[in-house]
């Protein structure tokens, strides 16, 4: 049962709340704790070295804000690409449902930003301030040279760490060699420098000093986490018909005898807690399933010569000795409907044109009548090539009735076909540069006789560097009733 909140009271001196008092989490070992080091490496390391490596000549991770270019493994996305971000996002929501079923908030222990500079920055602390008992006495000790110098040294750890983060996220979205050539020179833009501070001050703030209050009382996931766990959900619980009454005893008494659990009261998984809570009061809200309670009774287990697996990840139904089971029809949903988003974000890309056609009518004047007895109707094209390489278009016009294309105010060389569509007609080809974008401004002319009231048209836009690519677009020719 989760853990009610505290009742507000008034301290001695008159206030409504009182501070929260800082945690000393011990440290430990174990194949979950092993895990965690292993998942903080890998996720740092792709923050911190992805924006230094090259593809084809460019920043390898780079949204180009300025540009409304985003550059990811040798690909170019555009805005009008959102599509992707949003299948993005639905796989990403539907994997948090489907882990957070499966195994409660493994995202909150092992891969939340939070958590994962959070532990970076315990891991300096514990460098420069020692162990947990250590932390406790150098906190209570009056200033000392030994105590300033430990603590000083902390600070600009944490200090350049978190510089070295707000320079980095500057680095995805300004390239981050002419940022570093930049800094070096002082020479910087003004957003760019907010932002670098920003982000440092927010990564010193969160990690430093925050830490497991932005998981408590910051962060929304752990209030809503209720909805996602059922009965049959693996979560990390305490085996109470097997650890109570717990107690203190040597490791050659018999416990059994004298009525005690396999607890010996230890508190060894609370002093390694990160949010500082009490595994054995049942399952809480502050818990992020870090797995480091696991790990820590499980080697008090092992010295007391006991299973292992008194704090373990179990289901409710499993602890109560009920049938569980963890594969259940909510987990094949989810992951039927994820697999669903990951093959259709495949095939979309796989077969992704590079080029993006919008067709523009002009809206100031629905149509002109010529003198010599023809009617216009003027349009935008905008061409833009998403390839690293440049690329010859040719646009046709595709009509129930034959048309003429004119381009700067020119009827330039085109070609004709009538076929069981209509009317096609061809216009010269046009260049646009790698990933760059080009408007053409065109105006279709037909005969007054056959522009009678509004006719639908089609665009075409063929690559002439590769054939296999075309791009048809609807569109709207405007005659005189």
């Amino acid at each position: 049962m989760a853990r009610p909140l505290p009742t507000p009271v008034l301290t001695d001196g008159g206030e409504m709340y009182e501070s929260a008092a800082k945690i000393y989490p011990h440290d430990v070992d174990g194949r979950f704790q092993r895990l965690r080091k292993l998942a903080v490496f890998w996720l740092l390391g792709m923050y911190y070295v992805f924006p230094w490596l090259q593809w084809n000549g460019r920043q390898m991770v780079l949204f180009d804000l300025p540009a409304r270019q985003f550059h990811i493994f040798g690909l170019t996305f555009w805005p009008q690409d959102f599509v992707y971000l949003s299948l993005l996002l639905m796989m990403a929501a539907f994997a948090l449902f489907l882990f957070t079923a499966l195994a409660g908030r493994l995202w909150c222990g092992y891969a939340c930003p939070q958590t994962v500079w959070t532990e970076t920055f315990m891991w300096m602390e514990r460098w420069t301030e020692g162990s947990r008992n250590q932390r406790i006495k150098l906190d209570a000790a009056p200033m000392s040279w030994n105590k300033f110098r430990r603590k000083a040294s902390k600070q600009f750890l944490w200090v350049v760490f978190s510089l070295w983060t707000g320079f980095t996220f500057v680095g995805f979205f300004s390239p981050i060699r002419d940022l570093g050539a930049g800094l070096l020179a002082l020479d910087i833009g003004a957003w760019e420098g907010f932002w670098m501070l920003f982000y440092s001050a927010a990564t010193y703030g969160n990690a430093g000093y925050l830490r497991e209050q932005v998981c408590k009382y910051m962060c929304p996931y752990a209030r809503f986490q209720g909805a996602m766990f059922d009965r049959n959900t693996l979560l990390i619980s305490y085996d109470t018909a097997r650890g109570e009454p717990r107690g203190a005893r040597s490791k050659q008494a018999d416990y059994k005898v004298l009525g005690l659990g396999d607890c010996i009261d230890c508190t060894v998984c609370v002093q390694v807690c990160p949010t500082g809570i009490d595994i054995r009061r049942g399952l809480q809200y502050e818990c992020i399933a870090c797995g480091a309670c696991i790990d820590a009774c499980d080697s008090v287990m092992d010295k007391m010569g006991y299973p292992r697996g008194l704090v373990r990840y179990s289901t409710q139904n499993a602890i109560e000795g009920k049938p569980s089971r963890v594969l259940r029809p909510r987990m094949v949903i989810y992951a039927i409907i994820l697999l669903a988003l990951l093959g259709g974000f495949s095939w979309s890309l796989l077969n992704r044109v590079p080029l993006i056609v919008d067709v523009m009518r002009d809206r100031n004047a629905l149509y002109r009548e010529t003198g010599d007895g023809r009617v216009e109707n003027a349009y935008t094209i905008k061409l833009v090539n998403k390839d690293a390489h440049d690329h010859v278009f040719e646009i046709a016009v595709e009509a129930p009735v034959a048309m003429r294309i004119l381009h700067g105010g020119e009827q330039h060389e085109q070609q004709h076909e009538t076929h069981e569509r209509g009317h096609r007609t061809r216009l010269l080809q046009f260049k646009v540069d790698e990933q760059s974008v080009r408007e053409i401004p065109l105006t279709l002319s037909a005969a007054r006789a056959d522009a009678k009231g509004r006719i639908d048209i089609e665009f075409i836009v063929t690559n002439e560097t590769d054939r296999g690519v075309n791009y048809r677009q609807k569109s709207s020719f405007i005659g005189p009733l």
